[in-house]
């Protein structure tokens, strides 16, 4: 994002909502500001103020800035002329500072009101989001490549693995060759093959999608070949599998590493002839079926262990699809999420939520071991907590992302208890961040091992087991010091 487009977006800000005093700042990766806009001249008050808001790390409305328990211990200007309310946004990007607006007014003015902070969480949605993307360089969001479908551009992301399996189904949608997608759980093999059918010559055919394992063996047979009238007990009429339901489309095998031996032998034969029998039937059906098939299995292993047949394998994998974990594309996340975000609260039939900072940083630093299924879900949850709120806060998230069960509680006026409240938080967040491994936690917030020993016990965190006395912490493992 460009400064031009900064100052505008300062400008609108300025004159959406009046304030005394403004500033709008962000920062590099060494947290020097790179650009500032400002309304009024700089104190020495209005630093301690932005400075405070960027050690709280979320949106700030404060009526009545003298009676805040997280300001209380400033040095404020008196006589009733001073700052007064206070309505701010900071960002972070990866764990560190990398803007804030703040926005000031003095006694004589009227306090803020929660549609002012709305309006500021709408306004900086794209400053964030396109500074976040590049470290600072504005970047568009992926839009379908010339000649690319747009059922290829579902796959949203940024990533260089993204970007290969988005031109992989551009190059083979039109193909009859079978398909072989693998992928960890939740990575979107049924969405890829769903794409390339829908993107493809078979589009006007049928997609059907079958899971081997979640069929019991002994009737999974008929529900792929079918079955005639008597074949067996129970089989009342002829009946219609669902490779020949699939004919002038697409076939969708899932969880193929888990098909029975006896039945990888039949579907060879299906592959090679194009031909299907019914159970119970000597008359051969041809069948025009395209053939995909998905695994989060390592079938290279399985087959070595005899559980899968070697020439079944090479026969479905003449076009290899590698679907890439979430984990390993962490810049997509912030896509998708607002991507979610999006489409969730247009189903759900209210205003497009935005995410606080506090709760946005750890979504960001959350492994997703469930890939972007995991994340669909956990979007979908958040609205749900959120209810009607402009704003997913970190106690919105499920106890996998906000292990700690993280909220903000002003109920205490005590300034040590303020400072207490603030320092339980920083280090909470600081051993989240470095999977509680002890030694780069301390290392990262400036503190020795004992140091931060220290710490932990004064706050009722467990060194041992990496928990507080009250709402739990994953623990992991501690590893080689240095």
């Amino acid at each position: 994002m460009t400064r031009q487009h900064m100052s505008r977006i300062a400008e609108v800000i300025f004159d959406q909502v009046a304030a005394d005093h403004a500033v709008f700042r962000a920062f590099d990766a060494r947290g020097e500001p790179v650009f500032e806009a400002a309304k009024g001249p700089r104190t020495e008050t209005g630093e301690r103020l932005v400075g405070r808001v960027l050690e709280i790390g979320r949106p700030v409305l404060v009526r009545d800035i003298g009676r805040d328990p997280l300001f209380a211990d400033l040095e404020l200007d008196g006589n009733g002329h001073g700052p007064r309310a206070l309505l701010a946004y900071p960002w972070t990007t990866r764990g560190r500072q990398a803007g804030i607006v703040l926005l000031v007014r003095d006694g004589g003015s009227l306090p803020f009101e929660a549609d002012h902070l709305e309006f500021l969480t709408l306004a900086l949605a794209p400053v964030i989001y396109l500074l976040r993307k590049s470290g600072g360089a504005a970047e568009p969001a992926p839009v379908p490549a010339e000649g690319e479908t747009p059922g290829a551009a579902a796959f949203l992301g940024l990533a260089p693995s993204v970007r290969s399996v988005r031109a992989m189904i551009e190059r083979v949608r039109d193909t009859d060759a079978p398909v072989f997608i693998s992928g960890e759980s939740g990575t979107g093999k049924e969405l890829a093959a769903r794409t390339i059918h829908e993107t493809g010559r078979r589009r006007s055919g049928p997609f059907v999608a079958v899971n081997c394992a979640a069929i019991p063996e002994a009737l999974l047979e008929s529900e792929l070949f079918g079955h005639a009238r008597g074949s067996f007990t129970g089989a009342f009429r002829d009946k219609t599998g669902l490779v020949e339901e699939a004919s002038k489309g697409t076939f969708f095998l899932d969880e193929i590493g888990d098909l029975p031996l006896a039945l990888q032998s039949k579907l060879l034969r299906v592959l090679e002839e194009r031909k299907i029998r019914r159970v119970g039937e000597t008359r051969p059906r041809s069948v025009d079926v395209r053939f995909i098939s998905a695994t989060n299995k390592d079938l290279d292993r399985e087959v070595e262990r005899g559980r899968f047949r070697q020439d079944l394998y090479y026969r479905l994998k003449i076009i290899a699809l590698e679907l890439p974990p979430l984990r390993d594309r962490p810049d997509d996340v912030l896509l998708l999420l607002n991507h979610f975000l999006d489409g969730f609260a247009r189903s759900m039939g209210r205003p497009r939520p935005f995410v606080s900072p506090v709760a946005l940083e750890m979504l960001l630093r959350y492994p997703w071991p469930g890939n972007v299924r995991e994340l669909q879900n956990e979007v979908q949850r958040a609205l749900v907590m959120a209810g009607g709120s402009p704003l997913v806060l970190e106690d919105h998230l499920s106890p996998k992302v906000n292990p700690a069960r993280e909220t903000y509680s002003a109920a205490s006026h005590k300034l040590a208890a303020a400072k207490a409240d603030f320092e339980r938080r920083f280090l909470r967040e600081a051993l989240a961040r470095c999977r509680y491994h002890r030694t780069r936690t301390a290392a990262e917030v400036g503190l020795t091992r004992q140091g931060l020993f220290k710490l932990m016990k004064k706050h009722g965190l467990d060194t041992k087991q990496g928990t507080a006395a009250g709402p739990s912490l994953r623990q992991a493992p501690e590893g080689p010091s240095g």
